[in-house]
Order: structure tokens, then sequence, then C-alpha cells
């Protein structure tokens, strides 16, 4: 330090003797400040580094263009401003840098001799570029600038060593980007030749040399697993050390780097001592980085990753807390700016995520979810470790979903892990671990919907990432447990035996990978213990000791302990099955019971555990029948009614509530209503999860096609009517109730006062925003955060007083509603019953009792669809004598009962309106009669309306009518569709429809050419009254994309839920199957009238099978002939009447079948 300090005295010496402004005196200048750096890159001491750049900046300002010393100005201000740079991350700084080391190297051509400096030194500071923003080119623009320089200094030259060193490194560094093997390969090539090239044992750069080799191979060595490349890099990282030793600049960094292989070699061979010297030669670099010195932080940060290992392998918590107390200070030493801060970040949210995984403090997660986002933010697209915040991000966000089932964090995490294995294309070092932590999220939302896309495809992500997992790489076996878990996962759903077969050979070599002593054989070992449990009963006794020796590695406090119990229990409780050994069902339960302690409120897994227990009780009950087993089994059910509100209900849960409803029902449980009323709550609410995706009615048809019908039933036959109305109400046409959550008029919470106002325009935009979303099938991280603002909105409007019900499942009080204008008759088929309930405007439901089984309801159905398939083409006497024997069927136990009630409280004529349930939605109620002579049908008792659910019809009635003045009507014709016979008499209705209504209010048409979907949906939405007259097709397999036929193509059910049509009134649909949709769902109503229903309209006429075009011209000239009332105003509310009195007048023209075919829904 003597020279240099002398050298520093000399030129400011030198400086004194010049005047102010010489321009000679630019060279000490230059000198002094290369001095000052010199002396900063020794001792750290800022002020230094500030002077030498105050002086090189005054040195190129007496250095202008064409002055001979400018570009040695430019030069030596770059590297001054770069070093600040890298002290305190100011990025202008670093741009300053690039910009004067270009406009050096434009003053050094070919042949200038501080060309090849240049070349360097403009490589260094774009490699910091490319360290900062991600930008690959720049990388590979360093590479070929340290090749040209290399090429300027030949086998000799005193700075060769330096260029072959300098396109080592950075070869290594686009490996880490691109993944290609060549560039790896070529850096330890390159960094051997710089080794050769020092020749001389004992060179001053022969440690550096030594260094650099080993950082390579230690690259290699966790690219492709050899173990002689990391034992190599140790080597040469102790033959580094051993040349610099106590006072020598760089032994921090040697320190540093061998405690980094000794790590690596910890994590490969688990050999406790070489962690322990990691620790040591962490700690001894860190002695050497006191406060002041530029890297404490690095050493402070590898310390802390090095005791966080430590904590992970010994359990010790106190060195998880220094870990943490290390990474906090590291990031002190890195504030908003600073290059590394986002690492900090990312590295102190790993230490706490370690301690929320053993205390399970929900502020820890917290706090490591905002540090994961803080790191992302300071990583923008094309920065080099987005993906890594990313991945980190989206693992956090599951772990909190596993905590508090929060949706959304789910459906954010998968978004995040697929932008970050977009970011880590085939070759990338990373791209493995992406596709595993994909697959295991998308695994994750399988457990939680029951979506099998989602199994399929973490399939496929595990096989992928397996493939980059060969023989001996560290994470082959537990990419083998992932995939041959979700391959009895599928099994278990199919079927399908060569799934178990992989998923049991998949188990056992990865047992074989694992010997005892691995922190993860317990798992292994439970894996294969279920596999085989399922295989072949006889194995049972293998699986049980199986499951026993993986308890065995879960002690008291281990975080998979639940888990392994729960297992071993289950084992037990098969081999009880096989071999009927009561020790195997009472140590089963104790099993499920600890397990059950292990798992309190709010555990995702709380409601499985009850379940097991329960069933382990109950059979021990059939045993033994001892009452104490079954009461605390329906103890244990009753506490699936006690919900948290932030609990996602998973297919699962809704499973495990089914069970309970099974169960309570075998037994003849008092909990049986409780039960079902959990179960339609769990229905409601996983659904509203599942948003409005295909998957939603899947759900329905597997889980609970039948519970809304079932619980009616039982709520009847003990007597809670009311009850009855409420759950049929809130398990049918769910698709429509959830769709009306967020379209529900705000116009009574507006008009509350100032904070009524204000939550209904803030539940009006985000219902917009939601519709929008959903209506687009965009289910990613922003719809997802909407469902959760949306939510939120509705808690605060329930706090208000009088809307604490707010789209909450309504109270009968609210239904009973719909009977203000005459009886809603409630007609449900069920295994258990067959009932009809009439609901009345004011009193309790009247129970009648139908004299059918829910078989024979179904048989008469599937006669009468079978007979009414070609409906409409046939006036044949014989398939109408075959019509009414099924309609005399329905007459004696169904219909004439409900007509017997009647007449206790209403007068012939009036109306009524049919509430069908399950196959009950496919018979013509409103046709059913003797049909003998004298005797007369239903019709001429009532007139009959139709409505898919009670809420629907009070909807209906709210929505307000608009002034007739402003009305418009269209008819929309179209006789010649694409892929459809023509329809010969399309044309003569429409002037029917014309000639009725033209004269009254304001009228359009359109047809043939013009009647495309496009058309369609312009005059749907500038009219209030349609007539539609085309064909009308079904799909049975995609329900929502049964269709009206235009001349185009069809106009889908989700066309028009997306039309937003303004104030419709009523619509006539004259077209087939209207009014029917999925057979195998009929109780979601998801068909074209339903839409249009749903999309406004208060009342529609709508078919329930085929048309024949040419009877549709005559009933609907008759019904419009009594659609006005005295002022010739169109009414909708005389839809029914007039329907009623048109098929009356016809009665004897048109064959039975074409008479009943049109009903009316609605007002």
């Amino acid at each position: 330090m003597s020279d240099l300090s002398k050298s520093i005295n000399i030129y400011r010496a030198a400086l004194a003797l010049y005047p102010p402004d010489d321009p000679d005196q630019s060279t000490s200048l230059n000198g002094l400040a290369s001095s000052l750096r010199n002396r900063y890159l020794r001792q750290g001491d800022m002020s230094d580094l500030s002077e030498a750049i105050e002086l090189s900046q005054a040195a190129l300002t007496l250095c202008p263009p064409g002055h001979p010393d400018r570009s040695t100005s430019l030069n030596n201000l770059a590297n001054c401003i770069v070093e600040r740079f890298e002290e305190r991350g100011v990025l202008s700084d670093l741009d300053d840098s690039i910009k004067f080391h270009r406009d050096a190297l434009a003053l050094r051509p070919l042949g200038h001799p501080e060309r090849s400096m240049s070349l360097n030194n403009l490589a260094y500071s774009l490699r910091i570029s490319f360290q900062q923003r991600g930008m690959v080119s720049a990388l590979d623009e360093v590479i070929e600038l340290h090749r040209d320089a290399l090429l300027l200094r030949p086998p000799g030259h005193p700075h060769r060593w330096m260029s072959l060193n300098n396109l080592a490194i950075n070869l290594e560094d686009r490996f880490e980007q691109r993944g290609m093997p060549s560039d790896l390969d070529e850096a330890i090539d390159v960094h051997r030749a710089a080794a050769r090239d020092l020749c001389v044992p004992g060179h001053f750069n022969e440690s550096l040399s030594l260094s650099n080799t080993a950082t390579s191979l230690h690259t290699r060595f966790l690219q492709r697993g050899a173990p002689s490349d990391l034992d190599e890099a140790i080597k040469l990282n102790q033959a580094a050390l051993d040349l610099r030793p106590l006072g020598h600049p760089h032994r921090s960094t040697s320190l540093n780097n061998l405690a980094n292989n000794l790590q690596e070699r910890f994590l490969k061979w688990g050999v406790l001592s070489d962690l322990d010297e990691a620790i040591k030669l962490h700690r001894a670099a860190l002695d050497l980085r006191p406060l002041g010195h530029p890297k404490p932080s690095t050493s402070l940060s590898n310390l802390a990753m090095c005791l966080h290992e430590k904590f992970q392998q010994c359990g010790n918590l106190s060195d998880l807390d220094e870990a943490i107390n290390l990474h906090r200070a590291a990031l002190l030493h890195r504030p908003p700016g600073h290059s590394d801060r986002s690492m900090s970040l990312n590295n102190l949210a790993i230490s706490i995520h370690s301690r929320f995984q053993l205390q399970g403090a929900p502020s820890d997660l917290d706090e490591v979810i905002k540090l994961h986002r803080a790191a992302l933010e300071l990583r923008p697209l094309c920065h080099s470790h987005r993906s890594m915040s990313l991945n980190n991000l989206a693992v956090s966000l599951r772990d909190r979903f596993m905590q508090h089932t929060i949706a959304s964090d789910l459906d954010e995490s998968i978004e995040l892990h697929r932008a970050a294995l977009e970011l880590r294309p085939p070759g990338h070092s990373d791209r493995a671990t992406s596709l595993v932590n994909l697959a295991n999220s998308i695994k994750g939302r399988f457990k939680q919907r029951g979506i099998i896309a989602d199994l399929d495809e973490s399939i496929e992500l595990y096989r992928a990432a397996l493939m980059l997992h060969p023989s001996g790489h560290p994470h082959r076996s537990s990419t083998l447990n992932n995939l041959a878990s979700v391959l009895r996962s599928r099994f278990k759903l199919k079927g399908v035996q060569s799934d178990l077969d992989e998923s049991m050979n998949l188990h056992r070599t990865t047992l074989e990978l694992c010997p005892p002593g691995h922190h993860d054989r317990h798992l292994f070992l439970t894996n294969l213990a279920v596999s085989i449990g399922d295989r072949v009963k006889s194995d049972l006794d293998e699986a049980v000791r199986l499951h026993r020796a993986a308890l065995m590695l879960c002690p008291p406090g281990h975080s998979d302990r639940s888990l392994s119990l729960n297992n071993l229990a289950a084992s037990l409780r098969n081999r009880f099955g096989l071999q009927r050994d009561l020790s195997d069902l009472d140590e089963s339960i104790d099993l499920h019971r600890a397990a059950l302690g292990l798992r309190p409120l709010g555990h995702l897994e709380r409601f499985t555990s009850i379940n097991n227990l329960v069933i382990c009780l109950q059979d021990r009950f059939h045993q033994q029948g001892l009452i104490s087993d079954l009461n605390e089994s329906f103890m244990l059910y009753s506490q699936l009614s006690q919900l948290e509100v932030s609990h996602v209900i998973s297919l699962n849960d809704l499973s495990i509530a089914l069970t309970w409803v099974a169960s309570a029902k075998v037994f003849k449980h008092s909990s049986a209503l409780l039960a079902y009323q959990t179960a339609l709550n769990f229905l409601d609410r996983h659904l509203a999860v599942m948003m409005f995706s295909s998957h939603h009615f899947d759900a329905i048809k597997k889980e609970a096609s039948s519970l809304a019908m079932d619980a009616f039933s039982y709520s009847v036959s003990q007597g809670a009517l009311t009850t009855a109305v409420e759950l049929v109400e809130q398990g049918r046409a769910v698709f429509w109730t959830q769709s009306a959550r967020f379209r529900t008029p705000l116009d009574e919470l507006s008009a509350s006062g100032d904070a009524g106002n204000a939550l209904a325009d803030e539940a009006k935009d985000l219902s917009f925003r939601l519709r929008t979303a959903l209506e687009t099938s965009t289910e990613g991280p922003q719809t997802r955060q909407l469902i959760v603002q949306w939510d939120d909105v509705v808690s605060r409007i329930r706090m208000l007083p009088r809307f604490s019900r707010f789209l909450q499942p309504p109270l009968f009080s609210d239904l009973q509603k719909a009977a203000e204008y005459g009886p809603v008759i409630i007609v449900n088929a069920s295994q258990y019953s067959c009932d009809a309930l009439v609901v009345l405007i004011d009193q309790d439901p009247i129970h009648i009792p139908l004299d059918i089984t829910q078989a024979e309801v179904s048989e008469l159905s599937s006669e009468f669809q079978s007979l009414i398939k070609h409906a409409g083409s046939s006036d044949s006497e014989a398939e109408s004598y075959k019509i009414i024997d099924i309609l005399r069927k329905l007459w004696d136990p169904v219909v004439r009962p409900i007509v017997v009630a009647l007449r206790k409280f209403i007068p012939r004529g009036s109306r009524i309106w049919w509430c069908p349930t399950a196959k009950f939605t496919l018979l013509p109620l409103h046709a059913a009669g003797p049909y003998a002579p004298g005797a007369h049908d239903f019709s001429h008792f009532y007139i009959s309306s139709y409505t898919p659910t009670l809420a629907t019809l009070v909807r209906a009635r709210k929505q307000l009518s608009k002034d007739a003045s402003n009305n418009h009507f269209v008819a929309i014709g179209q006789a010649n569709a694409e892929g459809g016979t023509i329809l010969q008499r399309v044309a003569d209705e429409l002037v029917a429809v014309a000639q009725r209504v033209a004269p009254f209010t304001s009228f359009t048409s359109i047809e043939d050419s013009d009647a495309t979907v496009q058309g369609a949906l312009d005059v749907l939405r500038k009219n209030q009254w349609v007539h539609l007259a085309c064909h009308g097709f079904l799909n049975r397999d995609k329900p929502f994309n049964a269709s009206f036929a235009m001349r185009d193509s069809g106009l889908m059910i989700r066309d028009i839920i997306q039309a937003h049509l303004q104030n419709p009134e009523f619509a006539f649909l004259s077209a087939c199957h209207t009014t029917v949709g999925d057979e195998s769902s009929p109780d979601e109503a998801i068909h074209l009238a339903a839409a249009m229903q749903f999309s406004g309209f208060r009342g529609v006429v709508g078919s329930m099978w085929s048309v024949n075009d040419g009877a549709a011209c005559q009933i609907v000239s008759a019904f419009y002939d009594n659609m006005f009332d005295s002022s010739g105003r169109l009414d909708p509310t005389r839809a029914a009447v007039a329907l009623h009195k048109a098929v009356k007048k016809l009665r004897k023209t048109i064959p039975l079948e074409q008479q009943i075919v049109f009903i009316h829904i609605g007002i």
C-alpha cells in the first residue's frame, strides 16, 4: 500500500504545479484518478471512488473531441462509474459506463494499441447490464467482443489470459440462459487454456484461474450430476485458497467458493461434515468482509443459506433464526435500487417460508408472499431471474391455498408456474423444476375440483420432468414418486389396470433409490404401501408393514405424521375387511383419531379425517352394536356444518357431505335434514369456485344429480314443507342461479342511502367486468381476483340493515311471492317418494302425495320421448293414441290429485304454474287427462304456465314492464338454414304475425339472407318483443350449443346470454325443442327458452318437441289474436291465456301432439 499511497501523493503534488484549466494536467488527473480507483478496489473506501470519478470527469472536459487522450479519459471515467454502479446499483451509472466505453472503442480502431482493452471493458459493462436486465442479446455481444479481443492478444500477449478468462465466464453465463451444453464445455476448455497460458506456477493470476475453472466445473456438475466435476471443483478451489493467504485481497472469495462447493457436495451425498466445513468457511469469509467492505452482503447471504440447510438437516431452530437475521442484514446492505436486492428478497422469503412450515404462523407466509412479489417486481420481462421469482411466488401461493383454501391463490399459482415454464424452454437448466411445480399445483387443483383434464395434464408434466431427471439425478426419486402417485389417482378414477401397475413399479424404483436414512423414505414407503393395497387385497400385510415403517419415520411434530397415521389406519381397515380381525379395526379408529387431532378446524384435510373416522366407527357399530360409536360418528359429521367462511369446498368435501346424507338415511338419524342442508350448501359453494366451466355440469351429474329432489322428499316426509321448497330451489338450475348473482338488480340497494348507493355502484362495475370475463371464458388470475373482489362487496352489502341475505339462497318467504298471481305446483320425483307441493301466496304449502314411483316416472318419460322423436312430421292416429295412453297414466297418480287439491283454493279457469323436477320436466303435465268420453283434461280446469324455479318467476315479476309506446316488435324467420330442411310455412307465419301486430305497435321483420346470427343479435338488442320462426336444434352432449338455425350458422344459448338485451318483454319461439335440454340433467334447464328468460324476457312460449310448421302457423295466428288488451296494447301477462285459447280453438284441426307441444314459461 505504501507504493500506491506514494503514487497518489506524487500525482497530487504534480497537479498542484499546474495552473487552473491547464489542458496538460489531464494526464495527471487521469493518473490520480486511476490510483484512487485502485485504492478503492483494495480498501473499499467510497470517498476514493467518488474523487476518482470527479477527477476523470475533469480530465474528460480537458480532452475535447480530437484530443489524443480523449479515449483514455473516456475509458477511465467508464471504469470508475461502473464500479460505483456495483456499489450502489443505480442503473443510470451502468448506462453511462456503456456509453463511454462505446465512445472510447470508436476512437480505437483496428491497429490501435489499446483496442483490445476497450473491447474487454465494454464487454464487462455489457455483462453487468445483462445481469440486471436479462437481455440475452447483450450477452451475445459480450461474447463476440471477448472473441475479438482474444484475436488481438495472441499467445505470449501479456493480457491473453484475461481474454481467455473473460470469454469463458461469459460462455458459462450464456449456458445458464440457453442451456446449450456446448457453451459450458467450451467455457471449461477455455478456462483450462487460460491456466496453461500462465505456464509458471505461482503466477499472480494462478489462483484466479483455478477458481474460475472450478466455478465452471461446479456448474456442469449441477447440470449433469457427474461427481468427478464436483470433486475437481473442490480440489481447484482448495488450491486457489492455498494461494491466497491471510491478507490476500481475494481470500474471502476463495473461502466463499470452496464453501459453496462443499455445500453442494453435502446436498449430493449428505455428509454433514461437508456442511459444517462450509459454514466455517463462510464465517471466515464474513470476518474478512466487515461493514464497509464492498461485498459483505454476499457473505451474509451465503452463510445464511448454509445455516438454513443445516436447520433442514438437524432441525435446530437457532440455525434458522440466525439464517433469517443474516438475510435481513444482507437486505439492509442492498437498499432499493441495489442490483442484488431482488436476490436478497428472494432468499429471505425462502428462509421465512421454512419457519412457516415448522411453526405454521400465517403472518410468516403472508410475509413470504409479500417478499416474493417485491422480488418479482424487480425482475421484469427478460430479467435472468424472473422465472425464479415466478416459481417461488407460485409455490408460496400454493402453500397458502393449502392452509386457507383460497381458490384464487391456487389459480394464480398455476398461472405463475405456466409463466415460469415459458421462460424455461427445452434445454433450460431449471425446466424440470418448473414442470414438476406446475404439475404439483395442477394436481392440487384436481384434488380440489375433480377435473380429469387436470389429472391427465399433471401426468404428462411429470413424465416430461422425469425425462430431464435421468439415472443418478438427485431429483429422480421425487419425480418418480409424483408420477406414480398421479397414475394411482387416475386408476382410482378410471380403473385402468396399466396405470396401477405402472404406479407400483415406479414406487418400487423410487424406494430403491432412497435407502434407510433418506429424509423422504417415509413418503415413498407410504405410497408403495397404498398402491399395493389397491392392487391385491392379499398384499395387505405388506401394505400394513410398509405403512408402519413409514410412521416410524414420522415422529410427533413431523409435518407428514397425520398423513402417515391416516394411511396406516386405512390399510388396517382394509385388512379388517378381508380378515375380520377386530383389533385391526380398533387400531384403525385410534389412528384416525390421532390424525384428526393433527388436523384442526380450517385444515384442508380435516373433513377427510372426519369421514375416515366415521366410516370406521360405523364399521365397528355393525360388528359390536355399540350405540356410542354410532352417536360419535354423527357428532363428527355434524362438524361439517360448522364451515369457515373462507373455506373453499372441494369435490371431495362435497362427496363427504353426500356420504353423511346417505349414512343418515340408512340409520334413520335425526341429522339427515342438516346433512341435506350442508350438502346443498357445499354444492352451491363448490360450483361458485368452479365458475361456469364445462366441468361445472359434470360435477353435478356425477356427484349430486338427485340431491335437491331427495332433500325435498326427505323434508316433506318430516313435515318440513317450507324447508323442502327452499332446498329444492337451492339445488336446481344452479347455472342460472349462479349467473343471476352477477345480474342482480341493485335499485333497492341504491335507494337505501349513501353507503348503499356507493356499494351498488361498486357492485355494478364488478358485475359488468365479471360477466365480460366469464362470458369470454377467461379464467386467469385477473378473473379470480374479480371473484375475490365480488365476494368482498357482497360481504359488505350484507352488513347493511335489510340486506343481510343479499344473494343468499332465498327463504320460503321470498319464494312464496312466486304464487302472487296463482299457485305454483312443485312436482318432485325422488328415489324415496314422489310428491307435489302447492305453493300459495297466503299460507304454508299443501302436500299432495303422488301414487307413482321414480322408476315409473322415468319409464313414462322414456316412452314419451321415444314417441315424440318424429312428432311434427306425421299426423298418424296410432301415434296420437300412444301419446294419449301416456297422458292418461299421468292423470290418475299425478295430475288428478293436484286438481282435487286446487279446487279448494282457486276457481276453475285460474292460472297455475308448474314447477316440475327430474324426469317430470320432460312430461307434458299441462296436457294430462283421462281422455275418455265426457271427461276433461287438465286444460279444462286451469290455464297452465311453467317455471324452472320459483326464484326465476319472482325475478321476472320484479322486472318493470316498459312503457308500451316504446315497445318494439321484431319477427325473425329463417326457412332455409344451412344444414336443415326447408320450412315451407315460415313466410306465411311471419305474414300472419305482421297482420296482427303491425297495426298496433312498432314492427320489424327479417328473414332469409338477413336472418344471420349477427343480424338476429342486432335486432334482439333493439326490440322488446320477439317472434322466432326457424329450426331449433338440440345438442345433447353440449347443451350450451343448442341453437336457433340462422342462414349462416346457429344462434346458440351462449350468444343469447352474452347479448345484453335492453328491457326485453316476451318471446315466442316457434321452433323445435326450445324448452328441453340435456336429458341426463333436466333440472339444470339448459335450453333455449331458459336462455331467453335469463336474458330478461319476462315471458316465453316454447316447444317441448318437434313442431310442424303448418300447425305452428295456425297456433301463432290464433295466439296473437288474443295478445292485445282492450286498449290495443301488447301485454306479456296475457300470453298464457292467449296460448290456452289458441289451442282450444284449434283442438279439432291439428294433431294432438301439436296441440300440446307449446308451453308458456314466465309471468
